[in-house]
């Protein structure tokens, strides 16, 4: 399985449009960017890869990383920034799969499949398939699992992708409160992706502060949606991943941190 991170960031990337902060200026000195997120992985057995969640992104992330298009894709949940690259799919595909829970989300009155659906419905392009939360099944040559995870105020999943004996975990967007369940799903990954989206120290600028502290006090979510590095790196412990690279990322790291070890940038690669 090799991986590819086509999007590391969140939902207005590094370097942000218009933006001057020591972070954004110090990504463009480097020649670094954190575009919305994507994963890529491709099966070297099967010769067939699966995209990880449509970036709108999509375009510039493929003529700028050396990935062949998807085979499939999997949709963790419904915001723009994981979904709205799907309309990339118009005449680049003949049929594409794209997989998705079929767990109704009582705020949109609808599963994450059904949205799809119903956003998309003039591509011809598409076929979505419905999948229920931790029912493993088989795309691409590698056996795929959704695990719900917590995003308030939609329904959110995170991924198990396997491989033989590889295992890559993705905790998709989530606050630190991951359901036990699935956190016994995504434990023990050869590389797990965790969304990190600030240092902890950021919630003290957040207008409900953070959430989960450790304890010492050290807040390990950021308001309700995201955790904090720190929280990312306590989940990764938690799940005893073997490998851990933090993933979207907003530009509000503070830029002596932002592109220190293990804030991942996009275009990095992996073989597991």
């Amino acid at each position: 399985m090799e991986v590819t991170l086509l999007g590391t960031g969140d939902t207005t990337g590094t370097p942000t449009p218009d933006c001057e902060c020591g972070t954004c200026e110090r990504a463009r000195e480097l020649g670094v960017e954190r575009s919305r997120f994507s994963v890529h992985l491709t099966n070297e057995v099967t010769d067939q890869s699966l995209l990880i969640d449509a970036s709108p992104d999509f375009r510039h992330q493929f003529l700028t990383q050396e990935v062949p298009l998807p085979d499939a894709m999997v949709i963790s949940h419904i915001h723009f920034d994981h979904l709205d690259g799907l309309g990339n799919a118009y005449r680049l595909f003949e049929d594409l799969p794209v997989h998705a829970a079929n767990e109704i989300d009582p705020v949109t009155d609808e599963s994450v499949a059904d949205t799809i659906r119903d956003k998309y419905d003039y591509l011809d392009r598409i076929t979505v398939r419905d999948h229920a939360p931790f029912e493993r099944f088989r795309t691409c040559g590698f056996d795929v699992t959704l695990v719900p995870v917590d995003h308030p105020p939609l329904y959110c999943y995170g991924l198990v992708i396997e491989e033989g004996e590889t295992k890559l975990s993705l905790t998709g967007d989530t606050s630190y409160d991951v359901p036990d369940r699935s956190k016994e799903a995504l434990s023990d990954p050869d590389l797990l992706l965790a969304d990190a989206i600030v240092p902890a120290s950021r919630c003290e600028g957040h207008p409900i502060g953070g959430r989960h502290h450790d304890s010492e006090g050290v807040p390990r979510t950021f308001g309700t949606k995201h955790m904090t590095r720190e929280g990312a790196l306590d989940l990764a412990e938690e799940l005893n991943a073997e490998r851990t690279r933090l993933v979207h990322l907003a530009h509000f790291y503070p830029p002596e941190e932002a592109f220190a070890e293990p804030l991942a940038v996009d275009g990095e690669r992996y073989s597991l």
